[in-house]
C-alpha cells in the first residue's frame, strides 16, 4: 500500500469562502442596477421568497448571494440601518 494513502490530507478553505455580507450586498446591488432592475424590489423579493431568480446572474451576483445565508444578509442590513439612526428619531 502506498504511503500516500496513509497520510492525512489537509483541506484549507479558500478566503473566498469567508465572504462579507456587506460586500456581497453591494456587489449584487451594483449588478442589479447595471442590468436596469430596481435593486431594492429585487432584493426584497429574494429575501421574502428565497428564490434566486430575483437576482441577476450578471457579475455572478446570483451565485454570490446564494453563498451567504439570507438570515446573515438581513442581519447585515438591519445592523447597518440601526447603527445609522439618530436616537429619538
Amino acid at each position: 500500500m502506498s504511503d500516500k494513502l496513509e497520510e492525512t490530507m489537509y483541506f484549507k478553505k479558500s478566503d473566498e469562502d469567508n465572504l462579507n455580507p456587506r460586500d456581497v450586498l453591494l456587489t449584487v446591488y451594483e449588478a442589479l442596477m447595471e442590468k436596469g432592475y430596481n435593486p431594492i424590489n429585487q432584493l426584497v423579493g429574494y429575501f421574502i421568497s428565497g428564490d434566486p431568480a430575483y437576482i441577476t446572474s450578471h457579475k455572478q451576483a446570483r451565485s454570490l448571494i446564494r453563498r451567504i445565508e439570507r438570515d446573515d444578509l438581513i442581519e447585515e442590513l438591519l445592523v447597518n440601518y440601526l447603527q445609522n439612526q439618530e436616537p429619538g428619531k
